[in-house]
């Protein structure tokens, strides 16, 4: 079930590594379970905070963060963009770690979506004693694998707006797709960067509406968001997520093995299929995995079954919960 999610009773900004501005904003119960919350994208936001309806009011301090150079964390990368080279998982990492340190947590339970999954990983890989647990849907890892499914092989699903995508790409030699809208996106002329932060944001609406192909065509209405959210998800996703070779998630995933986690994902997920879901639950005993027949990335259903996850997290850990700062 889902719950009611009042707004945040506070929020603020955090100075962060090379003069970034991290925003924080906190709901729910000031000496509940600490909870924290990882956005999408590369480049998404806590938007309107749709996802404080995961988290039971009455038992959750959820704290949740707009990403390095994304929302309301400054500088946006669009007027920062020669600091593009220093937004690394690594960096997105230290802010989390800023934010937790500044707002007094301990440990808390790490939830996200999508990209959000990828950074809670490689957070918990990186300070597995400050994780209680996970909770994760539509699941990834962005391997080089996965990214090359997204941009390249899932165009056997939809060719005719591949084709489309791959066209405008504006590709040289043996240059990957992703990489050249990364290269894009990074420079150049103001129009050219606006021509690919539009044909990505369209080719991203077609991969992710199997399941809903009326909203094909929705997008990211705001244009600096839409550039912003190209502008990061291409430099990610370019650099294998910065996890490259031994620093991957699967292949650490037993560094992790004793944390418990909840795996949701949509049986229907053409952009990230659940086998990279069912991978890590393979190795990892303490997880549990959900898969929601009738939903692809993300849904009602799959957030319904992660606040049911979250509801047994927060009944599991509220024995003994210490007041705020010093949980």
């Amino acid at each position: 079930m889902t719950h009611a999610h009042p707004a945040p009773y506070a929020h603020g900004a955090i100075a962060a590594d090379g003069g970034a501005s991290i925003y924080w904003e906190e709901s729910g119960t000031p000496d509940g379970v600490p909870a924290l919350w990882l956005h999408g994208g590369p480049g998404g936001s806590l938007g309107d905070g749709w996802h404080r309806s995961m988290f039971d009011p009455d038992r959750y301090r959820l704290i949740g963060i707009d990403q390095r150079g994304s929302g309301r964390s400054r500088p946006n990368i669009l007027d920062a963009r020669d600091t593009l080279a220093s937004h690394t998982t690594q960096q997105l990492i230290a802010d989390i770690e800023a934010v937790r340190d500044a707002l007094g947590v301990e440990r808390w339970v790490v939830a996200g979506m999508s990209w959000g999954t990828t950074l809670a990983l490689a957070y918990a890989l990186e300070h597995p004693d400050r994780v209680r647990a996970l909770a994760l849907t539509a699941v990834t890892t962005t391997s080089r694998e996965e990214v090359e499914w997204i941009t390249e092989g899932v165009g056997r699903i939809f060719p005719e707006e591949w084709a489309a995508f791959e066209r405008a790409s504006d590709r040289v030699g043996g240059e990957r797709i992703v990489d050249a809208y990364a290269r894009r996106l990074a420079g150049g002329e103001s129009t050219d960067r606006e021509a690919a932060a539009r044909d990505w944001d369209t080719w991203e609406g077609v991969h992710v509406s199997l399941d809903h192909p009326e909203s094909r065509h929705r997008g990211h209405t705001d244009l600096a968001e839409r550039e912003a959210f190209a502008t990061l998800v291409t430099h990610f996703w370019s650099n294998d997520a910065f996890l490259p070779g031994e620093m991957a998630v699967l292949p650490r995933i037993d560094e992790i093995r004793h944390i418990p986690a909840a795996l949701v994902h949509g049986r229907r997920d053409i952009s990230g299929p659940p086998i990279t879901a069912w991978r890590l639950h393979r190795a990892w005993p303490a997880s549990t995995l959900t898969i929601i027949e009738d939903e692809g990335h993300g849904g009602p259903r799959s957030c319904s079954a992660l606040s049911d996850a979250l509801d047994r997290f927060a009944a599991e850990g509220a024995p003994g919960r210490a007041p705020r700062g010093r949980e």
